[in-house]
């Protein structure tokens, strides 16, 4: 197996890669574009595997001292750009790339820059990166990573092949998650919905302890909706996914869910919950294994109530981004909840 094989569901741009090998036609520069958590530095550092591989065949082979190092991210050859979080400024590029390209390689036939958040890029750091690219020398490979390649100027835009990855099929995620991450179907299922084709995140969805209590969270309250009160059915919720920044040690906060997640979760409830009112077929459900409440649900619910709450939760995402108190929020959209039935 070699190391292209691990790239799932990104066929077109493993065949681009794979072909531009094979044909001696390798580009000296690359935007790859897709989501965050998609795959994009798993992709180029394969491909950065290849091009360096001792082995020669056109693919990494995982095994030989230059792949290895790639893999440990130890490699004099394959450089990865650092730089502040506020962004990618001018320096950042002149000192790590620019400077660092007019020297020969040190082991390989390449010299390979990886820019992850390539969006992050000022003006003056593109216009510096453009002089490069419009004369880069022959063992130069650049490849920039972005989740937008809009945000990059039109003139190095058309110096780079660009490469956008597309959402992974369930067709092919599920059977991926259940087989490597050890979920079950169920679950799968609900990290594949959740993730919209984005595989990185199905994966951290799937080992996710605090995305598994978020989601058991959903379901306990919207069982129990008509029986709790807003006040602690928001306490509840603020506890699991409240605000990051309250909390005193960097391991609580990584405990807790994103709030955001917790009104996807809901309306993946509701939307299922319309679904089948509407078809009566379990098979297109989401959350399958709670099908005995949904079909209550259902039941005693209307159309318009189940709309209601979708725009309820939509309202909520809104407020939650314009920095509306977490607490006013989630009282708002529980009161729409309740008052429609849910």
């Amino acid at each position: 197996m070699s190391g292209f094989d691990d790239i799932i569901g990104q066929e077109a741009i493993k065949e681009h890669l794979i072909q531009a090998i094979a044909q001696n036609k390798t580009s000296h520069a690359y935007i790859l574009q897709g989501e965050k958590h998609a795959g994009k530095m798993f992709i180029a550092k394969r491909y950065a595997m290849a091009l360096q591989c001792e082995a020669k065949e056109g693919r990494p082979c995982l095994n030989c001292p230059s792949c290895k190092q790639i893999l440990s991210d130890n490699h004099p050859d394959v450089i990865t750009i650092t730089h502040e979080k506020t962004g990618i400024g001018v320096n950042d590029i002149r000192q790590q790339l620019n400077n660092d390209m007019a020297i020969l390689p040190y082991k390989g036939p390449k010299k390979i820059y990886l820019i992850p958040d390539g969006e992050k890029m000022t003006q003056e750091a593109q216009n510096a990166l453009l002089k490069t690219l419009e004369e880069p020398p022959a063992y130069g490979v650049i490849m920039i990573l972005t989740t937008s390649a809009d945000s990059l100027l039109p003139t190095i835009r058309s110096r780079c092949v660009l490469l956008s990855m597309k959402a992974v099929p369930k067709e092919i995620l599920k059977p991926f998650l259940m087989r490597g991450c050890k979920v079950t179907d169920y679950k799968a299922d609900i990290c594949c919905a959740f993730a919209q084709g984005n595989l990185g995140r199905a994966m951290l969805l799937a080992e996710s302890d605090s995305f598994e209590k978020l989601k058991d969270t959903m379901l306990n309250i919207v069982k129990n909706l008509d029986r709790m009160d807003i006040a602690t059915i928001t306490k509840i919720v603020k506890e699991i996914a409240g605000d990051k920044k309250e909390e005193k040690t960097a391991e609580a906060a990584e405990e807790k869910g994103d709030p955001r997640d917790f009104l996807d979760l809901l309306s993946m409830w509701y939307r299922d919950i319309l679904l089948y009112k509407a078809t009566r077929d379990m098979d297109r459900l989401i959350f399958c294994d709670e099908i005995t409440y949904m079909q209550k649900v259902a039941d005693r619910s209307t159309y318009e109530g189940i709309e209601e709450i979708l725009e309820g939760l939509e309202t909520a995402r809104v407020r939650l981004n314009a920095n509306v108190s977490f607490e006013t929020v989630m009282e708002l959209l529980f009161l729409t909840m309740q008052e429609n039935g849910g």
